[in-house]
């Protein structure tokens, strides 16, 4: 499909100005729609163009009336008999005020009644012997054959009906998916002949679309081939434009500064091996050696770790904490949340003690002298290893020479407050662990250039786990074995999302969120991360604090319960930890706060209420929390879903403990948004990559983006300063862009 509008350079250069001016300026759009449409982040004439149909009604099959099969969709081309408008009476005790348009239209085989609800219009803008098309599902009854509320296209003189391809756009009340579509083709027409910001060369060696050509047929396809190698382009330009902006901010954060060249194998590292009490796995030991080897190398390491729940993660990252001190220079370690931090201090501590490392804990919890203290003892050098959560990002955290930054489940940090943990040093090694298994492609599509570790095998200590899905009235078979564990002196967890709100108040939430996305499948995800990211407006202490009194009383009334939430301070999470890790509390009611890394092996129960609100791997996660040590776990996932869904999610905890294969599976649910999440750098701009199905065009991106940048690494050679200029705009960078596009 050829480019529209080329026209003169001049030309082209307005149409491509045209698409960051405010949405008011294209046709149509009246305060009043522009207000709405700001309502699902359309504010730009670009945002109108790229706000894709999230699916198609695939009507190209064309019948003759005759021919049109009752209950298929189908495109129909006749002639119009007669169009009336009608105003049906209303049944008693309903308002009035209704009104359809009946057409009756005829070919050469039949009669086809059309029925439009309140579009009176049609009846003065339809006469007796106009060409049309309508594309619907057909129906029958009162003696013909009809379709309500059809797509509808009048036909031109000579022009014939094709089958058509609708596109449905998500849409919001007061804009309806119909005219969105009408919107979406007035800002293509504003925007018509905008330069093509891919070179030539990757478009031709990609065999890709001009972009115009491909947002006019992402938006209304003649054939759904031509849509998919719209999407295709469009894809390809997404991740193009990411990786140039990651692959970009890594080797800025690199530019004039020399990374340390660690010692890998020095008399800490080798005590640390020594020390430990059990041997390292085939996965942990190439870990630590290819971290290692990163470390020693005069660049600046960027490494994840991936591990399932109970893999170790922690033991190899003791290896890269003992290089920094066989080397004499200093790590920070951070973790999400203060019961994780003290709880890598309580682990990890014995380990840095035997490898001669000096080490601390700091999270907002830790006294005024004792941080102080820590912070002085940072700045002179003289402690190697701080573990920590948010506070180490606190600018008097300033050690002297850091070479070494650890995040622990880094997807739980944005990307400026791992920027400026690694701010903390010069060219700062950086090593990130999760426990939630993703594929390389995704890792690409999060964090650019990322080099990759995976921990498959657990210690074969680990006694492992069962996974049970009840329903609400089979929940006391979970109780029934938690108090089985109790009596034989073992420790239980029960889980909550937002504990303090009832399913009817989180019902609402979810709703309302998914409303705001304009997507009524993301009503699941919305709920997901409500809790996942500690969204507790609204929640009521007072209520978790009366379950656990419920369940103190009647369920679990021979042994103590305790309360462990979001909004407790970091002294009183840290006070009911221990108690719960020394045997204190047998039993934990409890948030995703311990979601984590807590680790106590007597625990061998949890109970997961509302599990059907939680994401496959916060499941994972939670369940690993028991069956870590001798004795073999029980996980019970109660729900009250009914949804075919949720309940094949359920299923798949049971049928499989692989967090690998569980991850797979999540991905291959969820819509593209919720894989990427908007709390990356630069996912929000990611509107139609999906990293199961475009693992090849990630893979296809991330080289060329390598490749343009090691040839032109700031995109200033005349064919790259459009491209360059996309990047500012796709990531917020481009101000004049960004005033033009708040309106008016």
């Amino acid at each position: 499909m050829a480019e529209k509008g080329a026209g003169l350079p001049a030309d082209r250069l307005a149409a491509t100005l045209a698409l960051d001016e405010p949405v008011d300026r294209v046709r149509l759009v009246s305060p009043a729609r522009a207000q709405a449409l700001a309502g699902l982040g359309i504010r730009t004439v670009r945002d109108l163009a790229t706000h894709f149909p999230r699916r198609y009604v695939d009507l190209s099959e064309k019948k003759t009336i005759a021919q049109a099969r009752i209950g298929e969709s189908c495109t129909i081309e006749g002639v119009v008999h007669e169009a009336k408008l009608k105003r049906p009476r209303p049944k008693p005790g309903r308002r009035g005020g209704l009104t359809l348009t009946e057409v009756t239209l005829v070919d050469d085989t039949g009669v086809l009644i059309v029925t439009a609800f309140r579009q009176p219009w049609l009846a003065e803008q339809l006469a007796p012997g106009m060409r049309m098309a309508v594309a619907g599902a057909v129906e029958f009854n009162y003696g013909y054959k009809r379709m309500t509320n059809p797509h509808l296209e009048r036909l031109e003189d000579g022009k014939a009906a094709s089958g058509m391809i609708i596109p449905v756009h998500p849409a919001c009340e007061k804009v309806s998916a119909a005219w969105m579509r009408r919107l979406a083709g007035n800002a293509l027409a504003a925007a018509s002949g905008a330069l093509d910001p891919l070179p030539l060369d990757l478009r031709a060696k990609h065999r890709l679309m001009s972009r115009f050509a491909a947002l006019s047929c992402i938006h209304f396809p003649r054939t759904m081939d031509e849509a998919r190698q719209a999407r295709r382009r469009l894809v390809y330009e997404e991740l193009l434009l990411l990786q140039l902006k990651l692959i970009g901010e890594g080797r800025a954060r690199e530019a004039g500064q020399r990374a340390c060249a660690h010692v890998a194998d020095g008399p800490a590292v080798r005590a640390l091996s020594e020390a430990l009490p059990f041997p390292l796995t085939a996965d942990q030991q190439a870990a630590c050696d290819a971290i290692l080897a990163d470390m020693a190398a005069p660049h600046a390491m960027n490494r994840m770790l991936l591990g399932d729940v109970g893999t170790g993660k922690t033991a190899v990252a003791a290896f890269a904490l003992a290089a920094v001190r066989d080397t004499g220079t200093q790590a920070l370690f951070l973790a999400p949340t203060e019961v994780l931090a003290r709880q890598h201090g309580k682990s990890l501590g014995p380990w840095l003690d035997e490898a001669g490392a000096s080490w601390a804990v700091l999270t907002g919890s830790t006294p005024a002298a004792e941080r102080a203290e820590i912070v002085e003892r940072l700045a002179s050098g003289e402690l190697s290893v701080l573990i920590g959560t948010h506070a180490l990002l606190e600018d008097d955290v300033a050690p002297a020479r850091c070479t070494l930054a650890v995040i622990d489940e880094q997807q739980r940090f944005g990307v400026e407050q791992r920027e400026k943990l690694l701010g903390k040093g010069q060219a700062v090694d950086a090593l990130s662990l999760t426990a939630t298994p993703i594929p390389r492609s995704l890792a690409l599509a999060l964090f650019g250039s990322m080099e990759l570790s995976y921990l498959r095998a657990r210690p074969a200590t680990a006694a492992g786990r069962d996974t049970s899905v009840l329903s609400k009235q089979d929940k006391g078979r979970a109780y029934d074995a938690a108090r089985a564990a109790l009596a034989r002196g073992e420790q239980v967890y029960v889980v909550c999302p937002l504990v303090g709100q009832s399913s009817q108040e989180r019902d609402e939430r979810a709703g309302k969120r998914a409303a705001r996305e304009g997507d009524e499948d993301a009503y699941v995800y919305a709920a997901i991360s409500i809790e996942a990211d500690g969204d507790y407006a609204g929640d009521d202490v007072a209520a978790a604090e009366r379950e656990a009194e419920f369940l103190q009383r009647t369920v679990f009334a021979d042994w103590q319960v305790e309360l462990l939430c979001g909004r407790m301070s970091g002294a009183e999470k840290q006070a009911v930890m221990e108690r719960f890790r020394s045997g204190g509390t047998q039993v934990l009611v409890a948030t995703t706060v311990i979601e984590v890394g807590v680790d106590v092996p007597n625990a061998t129960v949890m109970i997961i209420e509302d599990a059907d609100r939680f994401g496959l791997s916060q499941l994972h996660q939670l369940r690993g929390r028991v069956g870590r040590g001798s004795k073999r776990g029980q996980v019970f996932l109660v729900s009250a879903s009914r949804t075919e869904a949720a309940l094949a999610r359920l299923a798949a905890m049971e049928e499989t403990d692989d967090g690998l294969e569980l991850a797979a599976f999540d991905l291959s649910l969820r819509r593209e948004g919720d894989i990427l999440g908007n709390r990356q750098s630069g996912a929000s701009s990611l509107k139609l990559v999906n990293v199961v199905r475009d693992a090849a065009v990630i893979e296809a991106a991330h080289a060329d983006a390598v490749a343009l940048l090691d040839e032109d690494p700031r995109l200033e050679l005349p064919e790259h300063r459009a491209l360059a200029r996309e990047v500012r705009l796709a990531f917020g960078e481009d101000d004049g862009a960004r005033k033009r596009g708040k309106g008016r």
